[in-house]
């Protein structure tokens, strides 16, 4: 599972000229499935999206969490993460996660980070037009293959 969070100070999502989210001050996140994702694994990448501190404190450096500025979620399904450009200039997608697994996960994922702060959603698998402003510009990239390599190396 991949998630690349954007820090903005706005973002919205349209598909066929409506939107269907819009958020002020937060994390833009785009979501990647992988093929082989669990709701565990989700879990682990939703405590370390809610809880990082990437908003600048009184002094401007980077100590405040999305709850410390009462910051919004925009939650976009994003298969394309997951493109293999190895071989020749067409991407591979075969390591995206099934249509139904994935849409359940980023259903899941939206529902938890519901219950802990105003979140918005693009709509899985429709063609969306997204629009922010990166604020920074400060975009992190949490891979779940890193995260639990890095819980490995510590047992």
């Amino acid at each position: 599972m991949r998630f690349v969070i954007q820090r903005v100070t706005h973002a919205s999502v349209t598909v066929d000229g409506n939107t269907v989210g819009k958020i002020g001050k937060g994390f833009l996140v785009l979501i990647g499935i992988h093929d082989s994702d669990t709701r565990e694994i989700a879990d682990k990448l939703i405590k370390k999206l809610l809880g990082l501190r990437i908003f600048d404190d009184e002094n401007g450096k980077t100590n405040l969490s999305l709850e410390d500025v009462s910051g919004e979620l925009l939650l976009i399904s994003q298969f394309t993460l997951y493109a293999d450009c190895r071989r020749g200039f067409r991407p591979s997608f075969v390591k995206a996660g099934a249509p139904d697994m994935a849409n359940e996960l980023y259903e899941y994922i939206i529902s938890e980070c519901e219950q802990h702060f105003p979140t918005q959603k693009g709509i899985f698998g429709a063609e969306m037009k997204v629009e922010l402003l990166n604020d920074g510009p400060f975009t992190i990239i949490l891979d779940s293959e890193e995260l639990i390599r890095k819980e490995n190396d510590k047992i």
